[in-house]
């Protein structure tokens, strides 16, 4: 996938996974009952944060493609060419999919 936009220092673009619209059980969720999700996938990331005492360049730790946790209402939604995305920091990611 090429997307247009690159971030920006520690920043990262990402594809929220779609929402659950069924339950384990199969019951049927609506539309305004679906909680926002807070998985998603890697889709550009920055170049990463200068150190602040040194001007050391910090790369970032996720790349294009893994699969993130990030918080419920982390990030700010953008759209780009009809697609949603969310653009967040680097720390607003809690953990990677292996």
């Amino acid at each position: 996938m090429s997307l247009n936009i690159k971030p920006s220092a520690d920043r990262v673009v990402v594809q929220a996974a779609a929402a659950e619209t069924k339950t384990a059980s199969g019951i049927y969720v609506p539309e305004t009952a679906q909680e926002k999700p807070q998985k998603g996938t890697v889709v550009a990331v920055g170049p990463g944060k200068y150190a602040d005492l040194s001007g050391t360049l910090i790369p970032m730790s996720v790349k294009v493609g893994d699969e993130i946790l990030y918080g419920k209402y982390a990030g700010t939604e953008v759209t780009v060419d009809g697609k949603e995305y969310l653009i967040m920091r680097e720390s607003d990611i809690y953990a990677v999919f292996n």
